[in-house]
């Protein structure tokens, strides 16, 4: 029988550092679960090159920017100092749109859908063939979305404006609760989350320390990820929010899982 606070005593990984942390510890809490933070991936501000003062300087002849994280919002202004004419600005991700209007910059453009195929299929009929694009992004995200946008006669242009790795401090906290079986419900916020979490887990052979835990992810493109790693993932929502992911798994739960 599930309590009253559905994740009562269950350890809940979460892979997110403090500071992005926050939010998502309380709601674990406010469900009775144990928030367990081991940041998977942190992010570094990529060294700033004369590509990056360049297109800083010539933001005005873009048509639109493309935001696909808080994290790239974050990094973009800090690198960018000065504020500028912004042209149209797309997002993916309502807590991306937030972060943006809490800097009272206001978003042309947010998909229902918070995944890039989602997102390229109700951009299209805002763009029109050399329409100027700029997408800021991590050294490992994907280029679905600037690929899509070239083939539909866009001129895009990406720049990597910051760098993803594990922390050391992680990789050790991780091996020891992992070892333990410490940890119930594994989420999993993106692919770089898991690719991380799994390579310690192949390096230190503790496949079988994992067979007891609920996985959650935030979205297809992380399920799909988890899948390919062997994962069963036991909870993903439709709409792709830490909040909703978290309801998912109350609900797995609550069907007998």
């Amino acid at each position: 029988m599930i309590p009253s606070l559905p994740l009562h005593n269950k350890q809940v990984m979460i892979p997110r550092g403090k500071f992005h942390a926050k939010s998502f510890s309380e709601l674990v809490v406010n469900y009775g679960g144990i928030p367990v933070e081991i940041p998977l991936i942190a992010f570094r501000s990529a060294a700033a090159t004369d590509e990056h003062l360049d297109i800083f300087k010539n933001l005005h002849t873009y048509d639109w920017i493309i935001f696909t994280s808080n994290v790239t919002v974050e990094t973009f202004f800090t690198i960018m100092h000065q504020p500028a004419d912004l042209p149209k600005i797309a997002v993916i991700g309502e807590k991306t749109r937030q972060v943006l209007e809490s800097k009272s910059i206001s978003v042309d453009f947010t998909p229902g859908h918070y995944v890039a195929e989602g997102f390229v299929e109700e951009f299209a009929p805002h763009i029109h063939v050399g329409a100027r694009i700029l997408i800021p992004k991590g050294n490992l995200a994907r280029e679905y979305i600037a690929s899509s946008l070239k083939k539909q006669g866009a001129i895009v242009d990406e720049i990597i404006i910051y760098e993803t790795y594990l922390p050391e401090a992680s990789r050790t906290k991780l091996i020891e609760m992992i070892s333990k079986e410490s940890l119930d419900i594994l989420t999993f916020t993106s692919p770089s989350t898991i690719d991380h979490f799994m390579g310690i887990v192949k390096e230190n052979n503790l496949y079988k320390k994992l067979e007891h835990c609920i996985v959650a992810c935030i979205g297809p493109v992380s399920q799909r990820k988890a899948e390919e790693w062997g994962l069963t993932v036991h909870a993903a929502p439709e709409k792709y929010t830490v909040e909703e992911m978290l309801k998912s798994v109350i609900d797995y739960l609550r069907t007998g899982g």
